[in-house]
């Protein structure tokens, strides 16, 4: 049985990954006919009429008291405020760079699960942090030559990191107390409300933009947000945030490939130089020593596994 779930949460985790990574070039697009902030109301309309009716149907039930702080601190955050500087960060960066910084949200989250979820510190985290924020700079270098927009989309790409870390920690104690499409639904539901006021702006640019930009906010809402969010909900459940964080990895490589064959865009090699960077001190901040990994790997034991329980460094 625990083999079987420990199968389904590799499934699971592998969706997510595809589908996040798709996101990052769908957002590319749909950002030339739609601002930040409508095209996160768009999204986030969509994933909760989807989410509200599978959740009725499931009857499962508001979630339990303990699990709203969660819920609504991953909803302004990660739903809310990660989504519009994302929008906007690739509205003047390409996707792939964007990937590149987004994904330094694995050591940030190293560092609050450290201090808030008791998950503890890995030997490495803090030169792992110093090795990432140096590919930070060196993305943000890469991007000087192209004035001053482009070094405001890594920040914004950097504030993206900040929210999404912040709402994944929030995330995995809250998953005692409610289920992942609780969680992933009424996350998504108060980003909506949130975003109301863009609603005129969101009627008034599709009424104006072609047909594929209404089909990205359709795509946006179904896949990378109703579905991969509750697989990746699903899938955090059986292991720890650390764990998980590991197998974005391979995001940042995902989107420069689909940018390359649907945007014809890739990112010069000073960029592409930084995000290795950041990667690389993703990786630092996560290593072990070799006896430390075997002790690991020998008492390894497939299970679900609650928030308090792992001594490794979350991550996306």
């Amino acid at each position: 049985m625990s083999q079987r779930f420990n199968a389904r949460a590799a499934a699971a985790a592998g969706v997510t990954v595809l589908f996040w990574a798709s996101a990052f070039v769908s957002i590319r697009d749909a950002g030339q006919y739609l601002d930040p902030g409508p095209l996160t109301l768009g999204r986030m309309s969509v994933a909760t009429v989807i989410l509200l009716a599978f959740w009725a149907l499931r009857r499962e039930g508001l979630p339990g008291r303990r699990a709203w702080p969660g819920i609504v601190t991953a909803g302004v955050l990660w739903f809310g405020v990660y989504m519009v500087s994302l929008n906007w960060g690739e509205q003047l960066v390409d996707a792939g760079t964007a990937a590149l910084v987004v994904n330094i949200g694995p050591i940030l989250m190293a560092l609050l699960g450290g201090w808030f979820l008791k998950e503890g510190f890995a030997p490495r985290l803090f030169i792992g942090m110093a090795v990432s924020f140096a590919g930070v700079l060196v993305v943000s270098l890469s991007m000087s030559g192209e004035g001053a927009t482009s070094v405001r989309g890594v920040l914004l790409c950097l504030v993206a990191a900040i929210t999404y870390a912040i709402g994944v920690v929030a995330q995995k104690p809250t998953l005692r107390y409610a289920s992942p499409l609780q969680f992933t639904t009424f996350g998504c539901a108060i980003a909506a409300v949130l975003c109301l006021p863009f609603a005129p702006a969101l009627a008034s640019e599709l009424g104006d933009a072609p047909a594929s930009a209404s089909l990205h906010v359709l795509f946006l809402g179904v896949f990378p947000t109703a579905v991969a969010f509750i697989t990746w909900a699903y899938a955090l459940k059986f292991t720890t945030a650390g764990k998980m964080g590991a197998t974005t990895y391979v995001v940042p490589a995902l989107v420069v490939l689909m940018s390359w064959v649907f945007l014809d865009e890739v990112p010069g090699w000073l960029t592409l130089a930084g995000g290795v960077l950041c990667l690389l001190g993703v990786a630092v901040s996560r290593s072990r020593s070799r006896s430390r990994a075997a002790a690991d790997v020998g008492a390894a034991v497939p299970r679900e596994v609650e928030p308090d329980t792992s001594a490794a460094p979350p991550s996306r």
